[in-house]
């Protein structure tokens, strides 16, 4: 054995596996790609990152052709054994947490491939390009690439499924993202990362090649387990004929499917993608050492189901008047991401997705508002000439003084919102009501959510677009108003 050689297998020898995913863990920073560090890239941000892989040592880049719109798709293989791994990501364009993880797992890779004993590994950073580019889940022509495996209509779907058959993959991780909405079921833990062995048939039967993919997502389990407990799912196996995932375990790939979800304070998956590099790099040495068939499949269904009952803000027990009676209702509040032009960045709408007895859900965060008095924020009666003045005002007092808007009058059209804790009225967009019409509920099914809550007639919380501002409190995660 050549000293080089020697050096790369250390790890293995030296490490166990307990060992092996808290060195992973604590070392992570250390193999990080910082160039990619939010959600939003595109293709052109990745390429000189995959071109300079063709020039690592031990790693190759193969074409697998052009999406749609004439986009490179690669393939970046490393390793020199007989078993292959097959490792797809992005193949919905708003779905990128793995994609990151990608890029720091090469990172690891470049040092310690011995990791690599008896396997070839083979990842697919970017399978829909064109859909990266607008931030968007279907390709160029509108196609779900993951409901594309029995036509092959799309180019992309015909390169997914030539590069499986051509490596006849004996295990396949299929990479996606899911609402942050999902929480692990009867509890108020989001589904950070859920698993799936998908089903080969609508019986959803078992066979070996199923069973090792439950193994390996219950070695995966434990680990993440250890950073984000009770914080995993298990995505439901109802077979879908038309999805990859589904034929890759039909065609005789042993097929694990990681859905990234959501975690508190990680819009942007920061910390998740951490997850992903972790529960990776765990199952590649798991099938490398094949120490994963040690495990059952019975903790794999012991894993929680994927339910979707979780909200970015729940307030329980608001109070509030309308047509002369007093209403109590908890309300469910999530923050729609709208993006800019380039599709590059996005600033946050809050609005009720549900209004009534929510004791069965679940929030990020949760306001009681019992035993406050519900009020309508004012819009402040100055109007202010423009944005300049804007910046001088101070905006906690004006939420005390029960104002949540303001007005501008000569307001830039290209801001769509403030990062202060209080709305714009643009006068310019203003409309005349109509007379004669029946006042509205000042809580609303699918509305912004913009209140005030009182204690002792003074305010205590400003709800601005959804977020919760504490008059008096040290910390208030308000990301932005809006501009209306």
């Amino acid at each position: 054995m050549t000293k080089y050689l020697l050096l790369l297998l250390l790890p293995l020898m030296t490490i166990g596996q307990e060992d092996f995913d808290q060195v992973l863990f604590e070392q992570y920073d250390r193999y990080k790609e910082n160039s990619i560090e939010t959600r939003r890239f595109k293709h052109k941000d990745i390429q000189p990152l995959i071109e300079g892989l063709g020039e690592e040592n031990g790693f190759s880049v193969t074409s697998l052709g052009v999406s749609i719109q004439g986009r490179s798709i690669s393939m970046i293989s490393v390793g020199t054994g007989e078993a292959d791994v097959l490792l797809w990501s992005q193949m919905h364009g708003d779905e990128s947490t793995a994609t990151m993880a990608m890029f720091d797992i090469f990172n690891y890779l470049k040092e310690n491939r011995g990791i690599l004993e008896g396997l070839k590994v083979h990842f697919i950073p970017m399978l829909n390009p064109d859909g990266a580019e607008l931030f968007q889940r279907r390709n160029a022509i509108g196609i779900d690439i993951n409901r594309d495996a029995l036509r092959l209509q799309s180019p992309e779907s015909r390169i997914l499924k030539a590069a499986r058959d051509s490596l006849e993959a004996d295990y396949g991780f299929n990479l996606h993202d899911q609402s942050r909405y999902y929480n692990a079921e009867k509890t108020a833990k989001p589904a950070t990362l859920s698993f799936l062995a998908p089903a080969f048939n609508d019986e959803k039967d078992m066979s070996e090649k199923r069973g090792d993919a439950m193994k390996l997502i219950a070695m995966m389990n434990e680990v993440v387990q250890k950073h984000a407990e009770g914080q995993v799912g298990r995505y439901s196996d109802a077979f879908e004929p038309r999805a990859f995932g589904d034929n890759m375990q039909k065609w005789g790939t042993r097929t694990i499917l990681i859905e990234s979800g959501g975690h508190p304070d990680d819009r942007e998956k920061q910390f998740i993608r951490k997850l992903n590099y972790l529960s990776i790099l765990t199952a590649i040495k798991g099938i490398s050492d094949q120490s994963f068939k040690a495990k059952s499949t019975k903790a794999y269904w012991g894993i929680p189901r994927n339910d979707r009952k979780l909200f970015d803000l729940k307030i329980e027990n608001l109070a509030f008047p309308y047509l002369g009676a007093t209403y109590t209702v908890d309300l469910g509040i999530i923050y729609d991401e709208i993006e800019n032009n380039n599709h590059s960045d996005f600033y946050l709408v809050g609005k009720i997705v549900d209004i009534g007895d929510l004791s069965t859900h679940y929030g990020y965060e949760t306001l009681s508002a019992a035993g406050f008095t519900f009020k309508t924020g004012e819009t402040h009666p100055t109007i202010l000439s423009n944005f300049e003045e804007f910046k001088e005002l101070d905006i906690p007092q004006l939420l005390r003084d029960g104002y949540t808007s303001v007005s501008i009058s000569d307001l830039p059209p290209e801001i769509k919102f403030v990062t202060a804790p209080i709305n714009v009225i643009d006068i310019s967009k203003i409309q005349i009501p109509r007379n004669n019409e029946m006042p509205r509920s000042p809580i609303n099914f699918g509305k912004n959510p913009t209140f005030l809550l009182l204690k002792n007639e003074q305010v205590a919380y400003a709800v601005v677009n959804g977020f919760v501002y504490r008059i008096d409190g040290p910390v208030n995660g308000v990301k932005n108003g809006l501009v209306e």
